[in-house]
């Protein structure tokens, strides 16, 4: 059973006390809609925004960039001088992401890679300020163990989908919830970390690493 981490009146309630959003994040949200791709949302934008802008994050990197919402979101909150490098195995979305990036004044900051997350981040030399992690959730036991040593030391590791709308309440065989699961064990058991869960709209975990 699927559970609604949100409340729909308190998410209207704390959308109504934000400042109105760019243009540009407003018409992704309704092409979230109409096409039914799922995005993070303005609730869970604003904090990636935060996020980046208290961090000064320089060099953020989207494991699953979707066709771009979360970026525009992390670019708005990085220093003029920041990348963000955004995947994603659709090059449809790639494109999209880039339409609405170069929208918003954006597309400067930003690398497009089409392929597999894991095998991208992989490949890529450097740290990074902030890793954000949503792909297939089967997979995320794996991305925790690559991007770990990715992340510098005082960055973030930002994951979406940790309440995997309540299933990590049940005994569910599927790879999905497992994923999710085994994540949450690892995450919340290292040391390296400071972590944190938030329960808005389907869980982000939010870990500060220490060392």
């Amino acid at each position: 059973m699927e559970i609604q981490i949100t409340a729909p009146e308190i998410e209207r309630y704390i959308g109504n006390l934000y400042p109105p959003e760019d243009p540009v994040l407003k018409e992704m949200e309704q092409l979230g809609d109409q096409v039914g791709f799922p995005i993070v949302g303005p609730l869970v934008g604003r904090l990636f925004y935060q996020l980046a802008k208290m961090t000064s994050a320089k060099r953020i990197f989207e494991m699953g960039s979707g066709f771009g919402y979360s970026a525009v979101w992390f670019a708005l909150g990085a220093p003029e001088d920041g990348e963000i490098h955004l995947t994603d195995l659709s090059q449809k979305n790639l494109t999209r992401a880039k339409e609405f990036l170069t929208k918003a004044d954006l597309a400067h900051k930003a690398r497009f890679y089409a392929g597999e997350a894991l095998e991208i981040l992989r490949k890529t030399e450097g740290l990074f300020d902030i890793i954000f992690i949503d792909i297939g959730k089967e997979q995320y036991p794996d991305a925790l163990k690559l991007a770990k040593p990715k992340v510098k030391r005082g960055g973030l590791l930002v994951t979406d989908n940790l309440l995997w709308f309540g299933q990590v309440l049940e005994d569910k065989g599927d790879s999905a919830t497992a994923g999710v699961k085994q994540y949450n064990q690892m995450l919340f058991n290292d040391r390296d970390f400071i972590s944190t869960l938030l329960p808005i709209r389907d869980g982000i975990g939010v870990a500060y690493k220490i060392r």
